[in-house]
């Protein structure tokens, strides 16, 4: 059940790099530059929930809160601010160097951090976790590079929304549960 969940959550986080994949994906990218994205997408959200990790369990340790509470808040918080960004309509920029592609990364992955600080509440195995989030990410930033040059814009907006109600769901379940 732990793996399961960890999955959800990866697959939840991993929305956003969908959706601005999707988009990305429409501006016709050389297939190099789609595996060089993916790869640093999921270096990135292999790093970032162990940063995380690492700074929530200090914060824990201080304030001696109950790591459910805190992965609760931080998931419902992470969904409603993937339903806000959705009303923000920005023009892409074309993702042309290393620093742009680090940019990108980083964006996408900054939710894998905040995850990271609450994570205790579902695993101890950070590395597990971590590495899930990481495949996931990756993989499903290729995918929506790849059908973003078939696809409609409307399914990364779909996919964003799909994203946030998982995150606060399960920002309810582990406040209630």
């Amino acid at each position: 059940m732990e793996l399961f969940i960890i999955f959800i959550i990866a697959v939840s986080l991993s929305m956003d790099s969908f959706s601005l994949s999707l988009a990305y994906g429409t501006l016709n990218m050389p297939y190099e530059k789609e595996k060089k994205i993916s790869i640093m997408v999921g270096i990135f959200h292999f790093f970032m929930p162990i940063l995380g990790f690492l700074i929530g369990k200090i914060i824990i340790n201080i304030i001696r809160i109950n790591p459910s509470i805190i992965a609760g808040t931080v998931f419902i918080i992470l969904g409603f601010e993937m339903i806000i960004s959705l009303l923000k309509k920005e023009e892409l920029k074309v993702i042309t160097g290393l620093f742009t592609m680090i940019l990108f990364a980083f964006t996408v992955s900054i939710d894998s951090f905040s995850t990271g600080i609450g994570i205790t509440a579902i695993s101890n195995n950070i590395i597990l976790c971590s590495i899930v989030f990481s495949l996931v990410s990756a993989i499903i930033t290729y995918i929506g590079l790849r059908l973003g040059k078939r696809l409609n814009l409307m399914i990364g907006y779909t996919s964003n929304i799909i994203g946030a109600i998982i995150l606060i769901s399960l920002g309810f379940f582990y406040l209630f549960y």
